[in-house]
């Protein structure tokens, strides 16, 4: 399993006429935890791009609990916790400064050429990258 937290700020122009985070800027959150959990492997969504992968969601499923305010400092837990594959899926908490649950997510991305818009298995670096991640633990030998 693959885990990462990202820190955003809600600014004033992402609430609504109620003072709530309108729910569309959600998928912006979403995709900043997504690329900066990428980047926390040594990746990049722009060097993949570069070498003709992209990553399109597929699915995504957002259940919102509570609502975040203006200036709310919310820390988005984000999960891989299947080894993937063509597809790549993540899983979300977000929670406000208080520690208060506010959103659970879920993003399935796709693995797919540039060149051929067809899905394909994740690059090399990607694989590598990932794998320790969901190797089997080792037991140590008993004498």
């Amino acid at each position: 399993m693959i885990y990462h937290e990202e820190k955003v700020r809600v600014r004033y122009s992402e609430t609504d006429k109620m003072g709530y985070v309108y729910y569309g800027n959600y998928a912006s959150y979403l995709e900043v935890a997504r690329v900066e959990l990428i980047r926390s492997l040594g990746l990049s969504y722009k060097k993949m791009e570069d070498e003709g992968v992209m990553l399109p969601i597929a699915e995504y499923k957002n259940k919102y609990l509570r609502p975040a305010y203006y200036d709310d400092l919310l820390t988005i837990k984000t999960w891989i916790r299947e080894k993937p594959g063509m597809k790549l899926r993540f899983d979300y908490e977000i929670e406000n400064q208080e520690g208060m649950l506010l959103t659970v997510a879920e993003t399935t991305l796709v693995f797919v050429s540039m060149e051929t818009f067809k899905p394909m298995q994740p690059p090399q670096n990607f694989i590598e990258a990932t794998q320790k991640y969901f190797e089997p633990a080792r037991r140590e030998r008993k004498n």
